[in-house]
């Protein structure tokens, strides 16, 4: 899956859930989407978290095949700036 595909999904979650924050998925070369409100892009835009993982461990958050706390913990996420955006952010799609 790549990243229009996964933010897609993402758009559809966000899209009514009142999250009035923003946060990047900063996945390397494979590229970055930002979420600002309920604006999902797949555009590098400055956040107020951004969360730096692979392509393939943010699909897998995204599907629930990956638990967000441990992912974190194990290293495979890295947070930049606002903690509790993250966290809020993971009530939504993890």
């Amino acid at each position: 899956m790549g990243v229009q595909e996964i933010a897609d999904k993402i758009s559809a979650r966000v899209a009514s859930a009142g999250f009035d924050r923003s946060v990047k998925f900063d996945t390397g070369d494979d590229g970055v989407i930002v979420i600002d409100g309920a604006a999902v892009s797949t555009t590098d835009a400055p956040a107020d978290c951004t969360i730096k993982l692979s392509l393939d461990d943010l699909e897998s958050l995204v599907s629930g095949d990956l638990n967000p706390t441990m992912a974190f913990m194990s290293g495979k996420i890295k947070v930049e700036g606002d903690m509790s955006v993250a966290m809020a952010l993971s009530q939504l799609i993890g």
